[in-house]
């Protein structure tokens, strides 16, 4: 079997630890039996795990913003309470909104690092942690995956939706409201559309599981959609959700970026793809722009 065949094979197994089907050991076992020419695809494996002290592209002093850390209510969700990430832009606003959700990890450094660049583009950003009620993000994703897994679905999908409304009222908010989200905060984007209705004013899912076909009636954000190439979980949900927004009369774009996998826009690990990375988040900015002036 080629080395392609075989670095595929450990993607996949990647995949499989990041969404919670196989445990580190688990993931670090299987690849070590994967070999090409003798030699074990453990190194590779081992090179997928998130260095995020090298990946960060804006610093939380960068004169241009300024950022803190905000609590706020959240009833109905896991605890009554909720922490976030609030960034600025460094003038005085008031300033279009835009959510970030992260993953199925917590509020790790790169979603820190995402709503950073969100308000360097203009905005004001809060990032969510949805661990926050339960000692918020550990440090670690090993264990802010495991902790995210223990809470239940309905109150931290609340938790989210609290958030938004916090975000949209805020002072220094116009009252403009976008929302994205990678991966569980991409099928979250999504479910958001459906749930907020009107008060969402645009959304970007990346690689994120679709909204039920029988909700999408209920949304009125337009939306920016965007999946990796190679990416069949999330894939299998396009063509259907696609048809159920045009049915609807939902504005929405999707573009899928060639030769991408799940997770491109992580600039953590190797499956980021610069120019997909860039493209993706160029097309961001530009759709929150205009839906959110």
């Amino acid at each position: 079997m080629s080395k392609q065949d075989n670095d595929s094979k450990v993607y996949e197994l990647y995949d499989n630890y990041c969404h919670g089907r196989l445990t580190r050991r688990q993931f670090f076992d299987r690849a070590a039996k994967i070999t090409v020419g003798g030699v074990s695809a453990l190194t590779l494996a081992e090179s997928l795990l998130p260095n995020y002290a090298d990946a960060a592209t804006i610093s939380f002093t960068d004169e241009r913003i300024k950022a803190r850390y905000v609590n706020y209510a959240s009833p109905g969700g896991s605890s009554g309470e909720m922490r976030g990430y609030l960034v600025q832009p460094a003038s005085d606003g008031p300033f279009p909104a835009v959510l970030v959700m992260h993953e199925n990890r917590g509020l790790n450094p790169y979603i820190e690092d995402v709503a950073r660049r969100a308000a360097v583009a203009g905005f004001l950003a809060l990032a969510p942690d949805g661990l926050a009620p339960i000692g918020g993000y550990p440090g670690n994703d090993d264990d802010g995956r495991a902790m995210q897994a223990s809470l239940d679905r309905g109150k931290l999908l609340q938790d989210m939706v609290n958030s938004a409304r916090y975000l949209k009222r805020h002072e220094l908010s116009t009252g403009k409201l976008g929302a994205t989200g990678f991966c569980w905060g991409g099928s979250s984007t999504n479910a958001l559309a459906v749930i907020l209705g009107d008060d969402l004013d645009a959304g970007v899912p990346f690689y994120g599981g679709a909204a039920d076909t029988a909700d999408v009636p209920k949304i009125s954000a337009p939306l920016l959609i965007h999946y990796a190439e190679e990416d069949p979980r999330v894939n299998a949900m396009r063509e259907d959700y696609a048809a159920a927004l045009e049915a609807n009369g939902v504005e929405f774009e999707m573009h899928t970026y060639p030769g991408t996998r799940h997770g491109f826009h992580n600039n953590s690990t190797p499956r980021f793809d610069e120019a997909a990375a860039d493209l993706a988040w160029e097309r961001t900015i530009a759709f929150f722009r205009k839906h959110l002036a």
